[in-house]
């Protein structure tokens, strides 16, 4: 350990006390009394054995049968309210950790819901469900639980070192200085497990991510004969779980049969010089009975601590993970001050605009355009040009890199978040339904929408009669990302939500790529109907929807290469407008 280490630990104490202490103080006062209950548990450890010092005095020595008759039920009496005080303790200590895990996954939940698009691209469903809840868990229940056990422990040494002392202050120091031999190990646990721990948290959300793929990508699974490929992924994660479990076990599990050896030393050290403290009459066996069982209720808990010494690390661990997640600032955020975007009155204007997503690997190379206000814009080009990136940078899913995106001469990162993506609606290729009903996804465009707005949506999407043949109607429960929808209906639906929200800028990305000839016509319309005196953008792999718009923009590689109209581009000779035009149209 360098002398720096101490300063850092308690650095590091103090940080996780700031950021944990606003979860705490709500419930400060149970978890007070949970503590307080605790310690009276583990003084009366040490009733049973000061109790028997008299009882064997008279009985044994004496062989009176004066003996106080009261004790036995003494000590029962003294048992029971430990039980009593233990399940109080238990109680509380449960209520408090589980209100404050709920508050702590809340927070961090918002938390999730405020972090930018690259966060997610960064990291698998597996770390965020291990980040964001497992560790919660671990570090509320697993800590607070432990602690109780601690701080019993400790009240139940304490009284017991205090009725070792009382009946034999020689005997008492060969007992303490064997405890504190036996307890010297721990004081490394930590440093030797912290990168196992690491490694088998990052192995676990493995795990996690497996089963979420099984669960989205089960008909790739199934198409491509793909089971046993992702069984040996999941095998390979449990095999390296295994293995770090066994070095887990190889660094810690031996302090537990060591502490068995010190402590078993530390007895008969104790009987054989207890022995001869009898025959010089120092103590009495009254006094040796007392203190035997006094060292054999302090010395239990000795010879397990190791395992619970390894969980309260285990939680503090986890609590460090999560003050990580909770020193996390999304870097999408509301600057100082932002104003509020009310509507688009004259112009969306992107100025030398750049983006990467990778520093130096640029995805967006100095795109300038001016778009008015309830026109309609379409973007083509060839797979991977930049396309979806440029839409995605205009309700800020990730910022520029170089340059401003001005919406009526104001750059968009000068609006709140909240209105600048109040005033837009996304239709995706690949639109996200959440599990519930038709009306709750609707409804998720504007809360606040009448039955009266839904039908007049569900009429422009040509849903009308669909829901009306439905037995539940509205109320039918669609599945997870509406998987007991056709591709045709969850877009309808993604468009009737886009409809609902009544944005003035509109972003179709693809939306009709992976729909058939009939299905696409049919949301084709919809799409016209959510068009009308709108600011659009659409992203088209059919150039044939695009026709009308009064602006197609081509990008390849992240560039410009050539804006118009479509009875322009085709003017172009060898125009890479008119070359993918032809592509799709040579065989009519």
């Amino acid at each position: 350990m360098s002398k720096h280490e101490p300063i850092e630990l308690k650095m590091k104490f103090h940080e996780h006390y700031q950021m944990m202490w606003p979860f705490i103080k709500p419930y400060l006062f149970r978890a007070i009394l949970a503590v307080l209950v605790s310690i009276p548990i583990g003084a009366l450890d040490s009733v049973i054995a000061l109790a028997l010092k008299p009882y064997m005095d008279v009985v044994m020595i004496e062989k009176s049968e004066r003996a106080p008759f009261y004790i036995p039920f003494l000590i029962i009496a003294f048992t029971s309210m430990q039980g009593m005080l233990n399940y109080l303790a238990t109680y509380l200590n449960t209520w408090v950790a589980l209100k404050i895990n709920q508050d702590l996954k809340r927070h961090l939940f918002k938390k999730l819901m405020k972090m930018e698009t690259s966060f997610f691209d960064g990291h698998e469903s597996g770390v965020i469900l291990q980040r964001f809840s497992a560790d919660c868990d671990t570090a509320c229940t697993g800590l607070l639980d432990n602690l109780r056990i601690f701080i019993e422990k400790f009240f139940s040494s304490f009284s017991l070192v205090c009725v070792l002392i009382y009946n034999s202050w020689q005997l008492a120091i060969i007992a303490i200085t064997v405890m504190f031999l036996a307890l010297l190990p721990l004081s490394t646990v930590k440093r030797r497990i912290k990168k196992t721990i690491q490694k088998s948290v990052l192995e676990a959300t493995k795990i996690y991510s497996n089963y979420n793929e099984t669960y989205s990508g089960n008909k790739t699974i199934a198409g491509y004969n793909l089971q046993g490929y992702m069984y040996r992924k999941f095998d390979d994660a449990l095999i390296v779980l295994f293995k770090l479990g066994i070095k887990m076990v190889q660094k810690t599990a031996w302090m537990t049969p060591l502490m068995h050896v010190v402590v078993s030393a530390g007895i008969g050290a104790v009987i054989w010089y207890g022995s001869s403290l009898i025959v010089q009459g120092a103590i009495t066996p009254g006094n040796f009975v007392s203190f035997i069982t006094a060292l054999i209720l302090l010395y239990t808990p000795v010879k397990s601590i190791g395992k619970s010494f390894n969980n309260v690390q285990i939680s503090f661990l986890a609590i460090e993970r999560l003050v990580e997640i909770l020193n996390i600032e999304p870097k999408i955020k509301d600057k100082e001050n932002a104003i509020v975007l009310e509507k688009i009155k004259k112009y969306i204007e992107f100025k030398n605009v750049s983006f990467e997503y990778r520093e130096n690997v640029p995805v967006l190379k100095n795109i300038n355009i001016c778009v008015k206000a309830c026109s309609n814009v379409a973007i083509v080009g060839n797979s991977g040009g930049g396309k979806t990136t440029l839409v995605n940078l205009l309700p800020r899913f990730y910022d520029v890199t170089q340059g401003a995106i001005l919406i009526d001469g104001v750059d968009i990162r000068d609006y709140t978040l909240k209105s600048l993506r109040d005033n837009i609606a996304v239709v995706f290729q690949d639109n996200f339904l959440f599990s519930g009903t038709i009306r709750d996804n609707i409804l998720s465009g504007r809360p606040d929408a009448t039955n009266q707005d839904i039908e007049r949506v569900l009429k422009l999407v040509y849903l009308d009669d669909f829901v009306a043949g439905l037995k539940d109607g509205l109320d039918t429960q669609i599945g997870e990302r509406g998987t007991l929808l056709s591709g045709g209906q969850k877009q309808r639906i993604a468009i009737a939500r886009a409809l609902i929200k009544d944005a003035p800028i509109v972003i179709l990305d693809e939306a009709t790529s992976a729909l058939d000839n009939k299905s696409e016509a049919v949301v084709q319309k919809a799409i016209e109907n959510l068009m009308k005196n709108r600011t659009v953008f659409v992203i088209a792999h059919r150039l044939s929807t695009i026709k009308n718009a009064e602006m197609i923009l081509v990008i390849n590689d992240g560039q410009i290469v050539e804006k118009g109209t479509h009875e322009e581009l085709l003017q172009k000779e060898n125009g890479a407008y008119k070359a993918l035009y032809n592509a799709q149209f040579k065989n009519n």
